[in-house]
């Protein structure tokens, strides 16, 4: 897109899109009102952005009246807000929250963007599965599509979802045997996954970690291999990969975190959310290690989450990229044609 995106004929030819964006955000939010949510707003500026080793901040600075400088960051997602609402009473929340991600720009990326995120306390993971169903036939009857789609590739929003676990998907499309890779409690065991990857024609770098492995052989092989003629939910994720999912009882190596593909894209995340405030940290900490590794920076850890965390009861959330989504029920080619003012990227 032209940076001059406002020019009055310009902005006549994306307007029918816009509109489709309002009709299917008013749809969402009294579907979720019907289902008894309460709307919140969670704040952007955080002290911690999220602790996840490939997501990138925007950083700021606060000024005290003396004019002391102190670090804060657009978050990058509402979590962390809205677990604290969980801890403080609330049961069943959403938030339509603009959220800000560094280094990500493209035809699926944008640096600012919507997600509606959403937390059910006291229920399990699988309630949001049904969720995601109920959302992609709401919101295509409110922008009046009959298809999800991108580019060639299609999507039936109407049925159900199929429900593939991520050891199953590795199987399917790679002919890798995920759960060999793992130990009996779930700890990656990089040379089997490598070899494997390799015999799959999945191209290994000394340095590559099993999880650099693991986001190869998904990026490469079971992405683009899943959504297509009917979305996924990809789910029971290796620990590894938990982040701030809860172990999945009686599968150890696995965690309560599942992830929904459309035309080979990803428009969710969800997790059965942990609550070890232990656990968590050593996780934060292992992944901020990495992201130094990586990226040469680390992001703080938010200290009033963790204290939180006893406190929250058992739930599930989820985090959907509206706009992602609008993309899709409209078969637009680039998110920044269902955003109301795209950001200009500078010269």
């Amino acid at each position: 897109m032209t940076e001059r995106w406002w020019i009055p004929s310009r902005h006549q030819d994306r307007r029918a899109r816009l509109l489709a964006r309002n009709r299917v955000k008013s749809a969402l939010r009294a579907h979720f009102e019907g289902e008894g949510f309460l709307e919140v707003e969670a704040a952007a500026l955080q002290v911690s952005p999220g602790n996840e080793t490939h997501l990138h901040a925007f950083a700021t600075q606060a000024l005290t009246p003396d004019g002391q400088a102190r670090p804060l960051y657009l978050h990058t997602s509402p979590e962390f807000a809205l677990k604290k609402l969980l801890a403080a009473g609330e049961r069943k929340i959403f938030d339509f929250a603009r959220v800000f991600r560094n280094r990500e720009s493209g035809v699926r990326h944008a640096r600012e963007f919507v997600m509606l995120e959403w937390y059910r306390a006291e229920e399990s993971y699988s309630a949001l599965m049904d969720d995601c169903d109920a959302i992609l036939r709401v919101a295509t009857e409110a922008a009046g599509a009959t298809t999800l789609r991108h580019g060639n590739r299609v999507a039936d929003p109407f049925e159900a979802p199929e429900r593939l676990s991520v050891a199953d998907a590795f199987t399917r499309h790679a002919g890798i045997d995920l759960l060999a890779t793992l130990d009996p409690a779930g700890l990656a065991l990089r040379e089997p996954l490598a070899k494997a990857a390799m015999d799959a024609g999945v191209r290994v770098a000394d340095d590559d970690t099993w999880s650099d492995i693991f986001s190869r052989v998904m990026a490469e092989k079971v992405e683009p291999a899943i959504g297509n003629g009917r979305v996924t939910i990809l789910c029971d994720y290796p620990l590894p990969e938990a982040a701030l999912a809860r172990r999945k009882p009686g599968q150890p190596q696995v965690a309560e975190r599942f992830e929904m593909f459309a035309c080979g894209l990803e428009l969710a995340n969800a997790f059965g959310e942990l609550r070890d405030a232990d656990e968590q940290r050593r996780r934060f900490e292992a992944d901020m290690e990495e992201k130094a590794r990586l990226y040469g920076e680390r992001y703080p850890i938010d200290e009033d989450f963790l204290a939180a965390l006893p406190l929250m009861p058992e739930a599930s959330g989820a985090a959907l990229g509206f706009d992602r989504l609008v993309m899709l029920l409209l078969g637009a080619p680039r998110i920044e044609d269902v955003q109301w003012t795209p950001t200009v990227e500078p010269a």
